[in-house]
């Protein structure tokens, strides 16, 4: 029975990373997908798991209702997930908030709450109760909680390929949730022989007979339909279908068609934003002398490559990540996207474009990024001293890389002008000659020659004059309204007072200020409050910290293993920030390094997961034939910390690419998942001291390992990342371990003198 019961709980963690990598998409799309939103979705993920773990392992206690508690918490996963999934469609509607309105992070935090709220409270409680079943079955005690964190863990792993490959290319949503729910449910319905009495046994197969009815009675297509015509009440949904990178919409609203990416319109057709396009389409190549080859990074069909093929240009590579945004592009063409995409000249490359540019060389007379600003990390990258550097290396001889940012042609905010400040700086450091347009966007020319420096108005209308370029707006007049020297001069007073910060990519500062702007547009009086952590000092708060720390150590010192506990509990949840921050530092460096490759990045995952896994099975088993004591857990902790100084070197100090490199990273991935593996189980038994309560035990870790892990995706992100760089990120990391060394210090310190009972 132990083994078959390590199997449900196999099946109970692909189950999780299913559920939330699930709610997150969904959620992506009506929050639009910045970092800020995904580290507050993934947060509240955790602690609802967290809060579940902890209540698990208080309930657990009462033996008798333990299998009944198991069962009915995973009933109430299986039904709840369909439920949250169809909430995030529809609860902008249900609160009369238009889909196009952005909201502000206060909202955000409590929508994705209560989305998160009965799935991961009831996933998270399975484990405790989990680990205190399964020590009934078996007798095994701390070697069991290994044990089931390390199949819990490999069933993450599974999840993960399992969604990734054979769901989310095949399946909508709520098709993959109700096979969650049919794998689920005949699983619970096994063990309920375990429930003693017969009444309530009854009841419990009752209960899961109805519910595989109620799955098999609502269709999938049916909440399919009626969710999406709710979210998009407005208009008239015609493709919607989720790829391996985001979600794609095509819409219908007065026959003008407009593509979602995440919930964010990347392309409207058939009439364009005329002003957009002409300009950024048109002013970069008439400031070259004669552009014959273009790079387009992202959003160039339905309208800007139309007014790049007006030029006598030899070739336009047209670079988009996702395939599958190209394909629906070509199903739901205009006439204008048929000429632009149809021409001989374009060639369509689904490719990150990073990647393409990393390879180039001296091969484009100008780049247009359509990008328009840093929405998440992956984005960010195109806006660094790093690209910049790549792209100056792929334009040939007064070549021209052009780009836009927000602007304004009255007033620029602060945080505004940090944000557009921060890149011009990182610009200026890669090459010699930087013009800048400014306006409701401001356009960005950069150039190692002095000829878009001297390129004046006149100069500009004499060029679309001798080239024939037909346009509506760029006449002689707007062109010197636009160029007006006066403008830039008063762009350029803004820049006296704003940041001297240059935007990196791993230290993307530009991001930070991208999330302020977008807080203070939907949430004024919360965007205030975060822009003010720009002066939050980071020292100050960790001296705190271990000063806290330390207080609270000797005011436990005499209770009954009270020392220990914190020490133990202290090291296991700055276990959890050290796991989710070298998650995110590997994935975003690996990035930056080797592109935006999702199925790279959920095989790196699961090679991080399957190192946790083996882990705590391996320290499991040893348990019984090796004696650990709090030595070696001292010794695992100084271990976590130099491999973070390693990785913090390795990643700042020696960006490289090619196929042993990217081998280093899956050693990386897999030795931290290791580390995590090692120290969970050895923390069970070092805090669990003989006593038998197993799911209290479990559930107190597990739960200071998701806390730790909830404070780093919610920080490292958002805030840590953005304002002091990756290499300093890590190096909180490190701080936070040698704290946890010096508890264990005194801790040995004071049981040597017998001070400790």
């Amino acid at each position: 029975m132990g083994n078959f019961f390590l199997f449900t709980i196999l099946i109970c963690g692909a189950s999780g990373i299913i559920a939330q990598t699930a709610i997150l998409r969904e959620l992506l799309v009506s929050f639009y997908g910045n970092e800020l939103t995904v580290g507050v979705i993934l947060s509240n993920w955790v602690i609802l798991e967290a809060l579940g773990v902890y209540a698990g392992g208080i309930l657990s206690r009462k033996k008798k209702n333990a299998w009944v508690l198991f069962i009915a918490l995973g009933v109430a996963f299986s039904l709840a997930l369909p439920l949250s999934v169809y909430l995030c469609r529809v609860f902008k509607t249900a609160l009369g908030i238009p889909f196009g309105q952005g909201v502000g992070l206060p909202a955000v935090f409590f929508i994705s709450l209560l989305a998160n709220s009965a799935v991961g409270v009831s996933h998270g409680a399975m484990f405790s109760v989990g680990c205190a079943l399964y020590a009934r079955l078996t007798r095994e005690t701390a070697s069991g909680i290994g044990k089931v964190y390390g199949w819990e863990t490999f069933g993450a792993v599974l999840g993960g390929v399992i969604l990734t490959y054979c769901f989310i290319p095949y399946l909508n949503t709520f098709q993959i949730t109700f096979v969650v729910a049919a794998v689920n449910l005949p699983i619970l319905l096994f063990w309920q022989r375990f429930v003693g009495p017969r009444a309530l046994r009854y009841a419990l197969v009752c209960v899961i007979c109805v519910s595989l009815g109620a799955c098999a009675a609502i269709r999938p297509s049916f909440l399919q339909r009626a969710s999406i015509n709710t979210q998009w009440n407005a208009q008239e949904v015609l493709a919607y279908t989720n790829s391996l990178y985001g979600n794609i919409v095509v819409t219908r609203q007065g026959g003008q068609r407009t593509f979602f990416y995440n919930g964010i319109p990347v392309i409207t057709t058939p009439y364009p934003d005329i002003a957009y396009v002409e300009e950024f389409g048109n002013l970069p190549l008439l400031f070259h002398e004669s552009p014959k080859d273009v790079l387009v990074i992202s959003g160039g069909a339905g309208g800007l490559i139309n007014e790049i093929l007006k030029y006598r240009v030899h070739k336009v590579d047209y670079a988009e990540l996702d395939p599958s945004l190209i394909r629906v592009i070509k199903e739901y063409s205009s006439a204008l996207i048929d000429k632009e995409l149809g021409d001989e000249r374009v060639r369509t490359r689904a490719v990150d474009a990073r990647t393409l540019v990393s390879r180039s060389r001296n091969d484009y007379d100008v780049i247009v990024t359509g990008i328009v600003k840093p929405t998440d990390l992956a984005t960010n990258r195109y806006f660094t001293e790093e690209f910049f550097s790549l792209a100056k290396r792929s334009l040939r001889s007064g070549g021209i890389l052009a780009f836009c940012l927000p602007g304004s042609l009255t007033y620029l905010s602060s945080d505004m002008a940090d944000l557009n400040f921060s890149v011009l700086n990182a610009l200026k450091k890669i090459f010699r000659h930087v013009r800048v347009i400014p306006g409701d966007f401001n356009l960005f020319l950069a150039s190692e020659s002095a000829r878009i420096q001297d390129a004046s108005p006149q100069v500009i209308s004499e060029r679309i004059l001798r080239r024939s370029i037909s346009t509506k707006l760029l006449v002689p007049g707007y062109v010197e309204y636009r160029l007006d020297k006066g403008r830039l001069a008063w762009f350029n007073r803004y820049g006296l007072k704003a940041t001297t910060m240059s935007n990196k990519d791993l230290w993307p500062f530009a991001l930070f200020q991208t999330e302020v702007v977008w807080n203070r547009e939907f949430s004024p009086r919360f965007g205030s409050l975060f822009a003010s952590l720009k002066k939050f000092n980071f020292k100050g708060f960790l001296i705190i910290l271990w000063l806290i720390m330390t207080v609270l150590f000797f005011a436990l010192k005499r209770k009954k293993r009270g020392a220990l506990g914190l020490s133990l509990t202290f090291g296991i949840a700055s276990t959890g920030f050290f796991g989710m921050l070298m998650n995110l530092v590997l994935i975003f460096s690996y990035q930056v390094s080797f592109g935006y490759v999702y199925q790279k990045i959920g095989i790196l995952t699961s090679v991080f997961m399957m190192g946790a896994a083996s882990g705590s099975i391996y320290i499991s088993r040893r348990m019984k034939a090796v004696t650990f004591n709090i030595g070696f857990f001292a010794f695992l902790e100084s271990l976590i910390g130099v491999f973070v100084v390693l990785v913090a070197l390795l990643v700042t100090r020696w960006p490289g690419q090619g196929n042993f490199f990217s081998l280093i990273y899956f050693g990386l991935f897999f030795i931290t998942g290791l580390l995590m593996g090692l120290e969970f189980p050895l923390a069970g038994k070092l805090y669990l001291g003989g006593r038998k309560e197993v799911g209290e035990t479990a559930g107190l870790l597990y739960c200071a390992d998701l806390a730790g892990g909830w404070a780093a995706g919610l920080l490292a992100g958002t805030l840590c990342i953005p304002l002091i760089g990756v290499f300093n990120t890590c190096m909180i990391v490190v701080f936070l371990k040698l704290t946890g060394l010096f508890l264990i210090f005194l801790y040995k310190t004071f049981d040597k003198k017998g001070d400790l009972i």
